[in-house]
């Protein structure tokens, strides 16, 4: 069994880099020992449904990254089935950066984060556009829903080319306003309980 994410990311720069600071043999066992890692499973589709916001790269046409945070209602990020995602773009700054760079380079790679139990679930793929105006568009009910209180301007979807989960190290704990009030009410109880 091969790790997609790993086949795709280990290129020859990546594997003599590897060689030369000695991990090359334990990024090898990635590839034949984990994996495809190529459609998403009941995890990766749990995580995804919890989140409200993740970072998204694109690549311009002078092969310039470009990160952008985008943020929502929580499961904003949606998968519509094991290799599909998709989200919607609400009106924003009106620079759109992350807009013209797929419109010339559909590759993209998404990190997710849970700040709190330090997970962090990384994502390639191949991203497109539907205009929300284009009444062709069938897709639209699954990602627009009443929780959106910003005007959605256009859908990106995202084909999955493959996904890692990286390691806890040097994830810094943070919590969420609701999650800090939910933590305190918790420690509280808890606090009243043993009195």
């Amino acid at each position: 069994m091969s790790h997609r994410f790993a086949e795709t990311v280990f290129t020859k720069s990546v594997k003599e880099q590897q060689k030369a600071y000695g991990s090359l043999a334990h990024n090898e066992k990635l590839l034949t020992n984990f994996g495809p890692n190529d459609k998403m499973g009941s995890r990766e589709i749990d995580f995804i449904s919890r989140r409200d916001s993740f970072y998204m790269a694109t690549v311009s046409e002078t092969n310039w990254p470009y990160v952008q945070h985008r943020g929502g209602p929580t499961g904003f990020l949606k998968v519509l089935d094991p290799r599909l995602l998709a989200f919607a773009d609400f009106r924003g700054n009106t620079q759109l950066i992350s807009t013209g760079n797929i419109s010339v380079n559909t590759r993209c790679s998404l990190i997710l984060m849970d700040y709190p139990n330090r997970r962090r679930l990384k994502i390639l793929g191949r991203i497109r556009m539907e205009n929300t105006t284009d009444p062709a568009a069938e897709i639209l009910p699954e990602i627009i829903t009443d929780k959106f209180s910003a005007v959605v301007e256009r859908v990106f979807l995202i084909d999955l080319t493959a996904f890692d989960w990286n390691c806890p190290q040097h994830i810094s704990r943070r919590y969420t306003e609701a999650e800090f009030m939910e933590n305190t009410a918790l420690a509280a109880a808890s606090k009243e309980q043993s009195n």
